[in-house]
């Protein structure tokens, strides 16, 4: 009989055996990519990958704060940019905005295929504008459970998934699809999925810095 550490142990196995190839497809995307074993040495990866002095930032992230990077971050020898210590809107903005301008972003992904094509969903869409333009690299955290088989199973993660496990982490339940109530059209005054991001190609090489977990991690 199957126990969780053997669902793990299995789970790790076929992770393992994806990984290599959704690292070749990443880089082939001019993607700088990683594959590391667990949360714990991924902290490790991310923080080697930034130099002390540098100025840091991230976008909302269930996977980043799960794995304890934040506390590290913030407790490292980085210029840190933190929204969370705003005072008020207007602070918060403004905390967004220059968060464009930061030597490192740290984020995660809401899907992604086994061909290397990101998916991400954003409500004010101040991290999908990271993302794609503004700071000077971009380091992404994922688990390797929300890697996909193809794109429309990617999109449909960060749809169907993603965007309603966060709308919940938010207490925002109003917003996520119901039998009755389908709000896949983001008209909702709520809604966290106002803005839709796909990724085919990195246009900087090694801009956008990719770190593969072999295990589930975030929403």
């Amino acid at each position: 009989m199957l126990g969780r550490a053997d669902v793990e142990k299995i789970k790790k196995k076929r992770y393992e055996a994806l990984a290599p190839i959704l690292l070749k497809n990443l880089e082939e995307r001019q993607y700088e990519a990683y594959y590391v074993d667990n949360g714990e040495e991924a902290v490790k990866k991310v923080l080697s990958l930034i130099p002390p002095k540098s100025s840091v930032s991230w976008g909302g992230s269930a996977t980043i704060e799960e794995i304890g990077l934040l506390e590290k971050v913030k407790s490292g020898p980085y210029k840190v940019l933190d929204r969370a210590e705003a005072s008020t809107p207007e602070e918060r903005e403004d905390v967004l905005r220059r968060a464009l301008s930061v030597d490192y972003y740290l984020t995660s992904f809401n899907g992604m295929s086994m061909d290397g094509v990101v998916f991400n969903i954003d409500g004010s869409g101040n991290r999908v504008a990271a993302i794609t333009f503004g700071p000077r690299n971009v380091i992404a955290v994922v688990g390797m459970n929300k890697v996909c088989r193809d794109r429309e199973q990617a999109l449909a993660r960060a749809e169907e998934i993603a965007a309603q496990m966060n709308a919940a982490r938010f207490g925002m339940e109003n917003t996520l699809y119901t039998e009755n109530d389908v709000t896949d059209d983001c008209r909702s005054p709520k809604s966290i999925c106002n803005f839709i991001e796909q990724i085919l190609f990195c246009g900087k090489p090694g801009r956008i810095k990719v770190v593969l977990v072999g295990e589930d991690l975030g929403f």
